[in-house]
């Protein structure tokens, strides 16, 4: 046997491993640095109230040009330059808003000089905000629906520049000694809100184990305590498989019967998983009648109105490590009737790779049918 075909079966082999290898669902990979020791939390800002202020308009010039030859030459004031746009631009760089202040202004124009000398145009403002951010002005509405990359929205428009004498030259008047004021920029206030934070919410009932479970997934520092509503703000955090594909999860702040009526935290929870793109339901085991639970989170989703109880959703039994949660677990499952119903322990670390692999095979089929819907 030559080399030759020695080193093709070789070829032949190592391509139907790696097509095989890629054809599997990528498993997580485990983050090796260790987490910050620094106690203070880190907040995520998915509401902020902002003042734009554009730029102002360059002042116009009065000027008469004198030469050896001609000391009456005429008027050449300049014009003064425009000023700067205050503009909202969506962007995968940022997830939050903590970077964005809370009055924003453009720069102003130049102002004009002598012998048609125009002011500078002041270089816009660009404010990065993720993807997903819906914009309202002061009185609710909404404006701007940032729901792609690279989308832009004029906050506030920059003043334009004003004329100098030479602008208002006529025949009748060769030698004006006026020149107009650049304009002030818009002044506008708006509310930025963030629907579209994760690609994995996690849903459920207060202290059912929401902020551990996303402790244990990622390198996100959530407070965790044992009594209710120790979320008030949502957490992120990031999920790396083999693959380079990185999944966010976000720890909502807990629900409660009737939040779709702005009880508890209410809307301001639901707002949260308006564009989630997979729902995580995470039941307490723990206590009796589990399925209660998934029923209620239900009812508040189907309230809420939209398409969010249509999302694709997954549904967890936490605290499996405590003695009563083996039998309501038995009895979870012929409630719920779902075959992927899965039994994890997240302060004990039980089926938290399953549960890797299941939230990466329901995102990739999602996305298969988006992209079907899309062709089609």
């Amino acid at each position: 046997m030559s080399l030759f075909s020695i080193s093709n079966r070789m070829i032949n082999k190592s391509l139907i491993k790696n097509c095989l290898n890629y054809c599997q669902i990528a498993t997580a990979l485990r983050p090796k640095k260790g987490k910050s020791s620094r106690k203070e939390a880190q907040y995520f800002s998915d509401a902020k109230r902002v003042r734009t202020v554009g730029g102002k308009g360059g002042d116009g010039c009065v000027s008469f040009l004198q030469l050896w030859c001609n000391e009456r030459a005429g008027p050449d004031g300049g014009d003064g330059g425009n000023g700067g746009h205050v503009i909202f631009q969506a962007s995968n760089d940022v997830r939050n808003f903590n970077h964005v202040n809370s009055v924003l202004r453009a720069n102003e124009g130049g102002i004009g000089s002598a012998k048609d000398c125009h002011g500078k145009n002041a270089k816009h403002t660009v404010i990065k905000v993720p993807i997903g951010t819906v914009i309202r002005n002061a009185e609710g509405l909404i404006v701007a629906d940032l729901a792609n990359a690279d989308l832009m929205f004029v906050a506030a428009r920059g003043g334009a520049g004003g004329k100098g004498n030479r602008f208002f030259t006529t025949d009748t008047e060769t030698s004006p000694k006026v020149c107009e004021y650049g304009p002030p920029g818009e002044d506008c206030s708006y509310i930025l809100e963030l629907r579209s934070m994760a690609e994995v919410g996690l849903i459920g009932f207060p202290n059912a184990g929401k902020s551990t479970l996303l402790n244990a997934l990622t390198r996100a520092k959530p407070k965790v305590a044992p009594y209710a509503f120790t979320t008030l703000r949502p957490h992120l955090g990031t999920v790396q498989y083999d693959d380079h594909v990185q999944l966010t999860i976000a720890d909502l702040p807990g629900l409660v019967p009737d939040a779709h009526r702005n009880r508890g935290l209410g809307i301001q929870f639901l707002k949260h998983a308006e564009r989630c793109t997979l729902l995580l339901f995470v039941l307490d085991a723990s206590s009796p009648n589990p399925w209660m639970q998934y029923n209620q989170l239900m009812h508040e989703l189907e309230k809420f109105g939209g398409s969010l109880a249509q999302r694709p959703q997954l549904v967890v039994a936490n605290k499996m490590d405590v003695p009563a949660s083996a039998g309501n677990f038995e009895q979870l499952q012929q409630q719920l009737r779902q075959p992927n119903l899965l039994g994890i322990s997240a302060k004990m670390g039980h089926n938290l790779a399953q549960l890797l692999s299941s939230i990466r095979a329901a995102y990739d089929r999602h996305k298969a049918q988006e992209e079907e819907q899309r062709k089609a």
